[in-house]
């Protein structure tokens, strides 16, 4: 993350910007869209600056750390996940899980899980300990 910090005016000035989800003094939040238009045209040869002047950013105000930093995660997300990498799951992922009554069905499948797991714990423990023994009878 970049260490400027947004003025007032500046901050007024990103949240006009059709391509910025929010703004504050420490961070900006970019469009989906604005990634997906940023990627597209990154791989035909146009230079991140460049393509953030013609979406209506000012870079000075941005800085060239941020636009970096934003362009090599981009990239990155785009490479590993394709477009949904570059989509942002906060608002579905954050803040305390729901507390929604389960059905009978998502219960018993939930045991079911569970008991999978301590099952094969508990052989893993098994094989541990029959290892550790037969390392003791060696020695």
């Amino acid at each position: 993350m970049s260490n400027k910090i947004f003025t007032e005016k500046e901050i007024k000035q990103l949240s006009n910007n059709p391509y910025v989800r929010s703004v504050s003094k420490k961070g900006i939040t970019y469009t989906d869209e604005f990634k997906r238009n940023f990627v597209a045209e990154h791989e035909t040869g146009k230079l991140p600056s460049e393509i953030f002047e013609s979406h209506g950013f000012d870079v000075e105000v941005l800085g060239s750390e941020r636009i970096h930093s934003a362009s090599k995660r981009w990239r990155n997300a785009y490479k590993n996940n394709g477009i949904e990498g570059l989509r942002d799951t906060r608002n579905g992922n954050s803040g305390r899980p729901s507390e929604k009554e389960l059905s009978l069905e998502e219960k018993y499948e939930r045991l079911k899980a569970q008991n999978n797991l301590l099952k094969a714990e508990n052989e893993l423990l098994k094989k541990l300990e029959m290892e550790e023994r037969r390392l003791k009878k060696k020695n």
